[in-house]
């Protein structure tokens, strides 16, 4: 399960309007990969497309070398899909088996295909997609 402050779940919402036409990205982090996620870091679209996204490299690292500071585990990648539901891509599939081979971190995916934003989770290892609930606090 994903559990989300209300204020990182606003603040995800409205960094995936923000970046249209284009997709946006970010990571989020929990103190000490805790079930509640307090912090949502914005990450730059290097990819700068509305069809796929790729973490910037540096800001990807800057955002582990905060998050460690700060005593918080990265625990989900979130991007956004601009015309499509919020579901897994093949694309998604294989960047997240690429980047995270053990499936240790959860997808959030917000779809902007509709008015009314849609946010879904989801844990990816070995090609299968799971989806896992999602909870907002407050």
């Amino acid at each position: 399960m994903l559990r989300l402050s209300g204020e990182v779940y606003s603040e995800v919402i409205a960094h995936a309007l923000s970046g249209l036409p284009n997709e946006a990205c970010g990571l989020l982090a929990a103190p000490g990969g805790g079930e509640v996620v307090d912090r949502f870091f914005p990450v730059r679209n290097a990819a700068e497309s509305s069809q796929i996204y790729r973490l910037d490299d540096a800001e990807y690292l800057q955002v582990e070398r905060t998050a460690d500071d700060e005593g918080l585990a990265l625990v989900a990648v979130m991007h956004s899909h601009t015309h499509t539901t919020a579901y897994p891509s093949p694309t998604d599939v294989r960047d997240a088996s690429a980047f995270d081979p053990f499936g240790a971190l959860l997808y959030v995916i917000v779809s902007l295909k509709d008015p009314e934003p849609s946010l879904r989770c989801y844990r990816i290892l070995d090609g299968g997609i799971t989806e896992e609930p999602v909870l907002v606090e407050g």
